[in-house]
């Protein structure tokens, strides 16, 4: 049984309502956020008209506010954001969805001002922005706006999306919009494509910076975002309404060499059963993929559309080649699985000894840990110890306490290598972390019954003292 002093709702209850108002009362003074939640738990007794009251109210204050909001103050700034988004959520949209839809897009509109004074380093505030944004689907279609005004709303909301406070607001507003919305939406947005800002006279023009090409002018910028906000809206709304052929207008020929637009417009065309398509779009990007980089989406969908096109050989090899490339183990898993009975065994066999040889010994101590298959991983790290860099203690650390318990000396190897580094470097944070290491050393010490090359644990500490006498942080650690 719970002691009578634990702090819980039911010994709470035990103190009765007056007591509790009065140290609710007690409590609230002086803090402006419990007032404020006090306030709008009694405006819920009378009903969500009260509620909306108190968080219109709040909202507008919030508008006209300049102060700035600095890094002390963003956490608590948040919660007071969030609890205006929740009594919105909970008390007035069960009762007024349409009211609630309006103060959530009231919220919303806070963005600019809010971030305009504030340093939100911490994303509490994005956080609550985006809730709040997620929130309007569910309220949109009991709220019964008009097409018209639901269309108007997004389409302001998306042009005044400075701070990415509207992020994919058309895709969440889809449903409710319907195809004759969305219709309606684009219509507006390609008028809005024939409108671009107009460049000023050249005295008139205002310099906001300079680049490599010389002075960044504000015109050329607004010109700039004109045009990224029109093909992006264009591009979301030919994505809601499935039409492939709009979206791929969207992206002019010369960007579809960009692996990453190619990818998009092949997932979107296989999804629609036109694989031949889809390995087209494809093969206008592989030169740029196969210069270099990292271009996840591209090799998945090259995969998936070998695969759709029957070509599932092609699929393997990619497969393969990949993992060769990369040691990433999604790939390997999804060759090892479409192997025939024990040539997976096999290929599994080639794919660890590849890792052993992989030009990154990091790397492939990872793959192997994470395999896993820890007799290989030992194996590596006693052949490759040279290679070992002893500042991936985010990688060696782990890797030792994985190993220590069935290879005591392949855990040994990269904690001295660990303890080598912070000495030879002279990092004084990691003594202490070193010194952890050594003790470490001195356990395993009595499991290993062969150092081979390497000296045993006594030689290895003379070595430390030998060189390393006079960092006493080390040794007084």
């Amino acid at each position: 049984m719970a002691a009578s002093t634990t702090l819980n709702a039911q010994n709470l209850e035990a103190l009765g309502a007056p007591r509790l108002a009065a140290l609710l009362v007690e409590l609230a003074t002086g803090d402006a956020q419990a007032k404020r939640r006090l306030r709008l738990e009694l405006a819920s007794a009378s009903g969500s008209g009260g509620v909306a009251d108190q968080v219109r109210k709040r909202l507008a204050s919030i508008g006209k506010a300049r102060s700035a909001i600095d890094w002390r103050k963003v956490r608590a700034f948040a919660a007071d954001l969030e609890t205006q988004r929740r009594a919105i959520v909970e008390h007035v949209a069960p009762h007024d969805p349409l009211e609630a839809f309006d103060l959530l897009w009231r919220l919303l509109a806070l963005a600019g001002p809010v971030y305009d004074r504030s340093n939100d380093g911490s994303g509490a505030i994005a956080a609550v922005f985006g809730a709040t944004r997620s929130a309007l689907a569910p309220l949109a279609a009991g709220a019964r706006l008009s097409i018209e005004t639901l269309v108007d709303r997004v389409f302001d909301g998306v042009c005044a999306n400075d701070y990415g406070q509207y992020d994919g607001l058309i895709a969440l507003l889809a449903e409710p919009l319907g195809e004759a919305g969305l219709a309606k939406l684009r219509a507006r947005f390609e008028v809005l494509a024939k409108a671009p800002p107009q460049r000023p006279a050249d005295r008139e023009r205002r310099v906001i910076g300079f680049g490599l090409d010389g002075p960044l002018y504000a015109d050329a910028l607004a010109t700039r975002r004109h045009a990224s906000t029109v093909q992006d809206a264009l591009t979301e709304i030919a994505d809601a309404l499935g039409d492939i052929d709009g979206f791929i207008a969207q992206h002019p020929p010369r960007t579809r060499d960009n692996p990453l637009i190619a990818a998009q417009i092949a997932e979107r065309l296989l999804g629609a059963g036109r694989g031949a398509q889809a390995m087209a779009a494809l093969d206008l990007a592989a030169a740029t993929r196969h210069k270099g980089g990292h271009w996840p989406d591209w090799d998945r969908m090259r995969i998936a559309t070998l695969e759709a096109l029957d070509r599932n050989a092609d699929a393997q090899a990619e497969r393969w080649a990949l993992f060769a490339a990369t040691l990433d183990a999604g790939y390997l898993r999804d060759h090892l699985k479409r192997l025939p009975d024990f040539e997976d065994f096999e290929a599994e066999r080639r794919a660890v000894a590849h890792a052993r040889g992989f030009a990154s010994v990091h790397h492939a101590l990872h793959f192997l840990l994470e395999w896993p298959d820890l007799e290989a991983a030992a194996m590596l790290v006693l052949a490759r110890t040279g290679e070992i860099d002893g500042d991936r203690y985010e990688l060696l650390t782990p890797a030792a306490d994985t190993l220590a318990t069935r290879h005591p000396l392949a855990a040994t190897l990269l904690l001295r290598a660990m303890i080598d580094f912070a000495l030879v470097r002279a990092r004084h944070k990691r003594y202490g972390h070193a010194a952890r290491h050594l003790e470490s050393c001195e356990h395993l010490a009595r499991r290993i019954e062969n150092f081979g090359d390497h000296p045993d644990h006594p030689a290895y500490v003379a070595l430390l003292k030998s060189g390393h006498a006079r960092k006493t942080g080390f040794w007084r650690a």
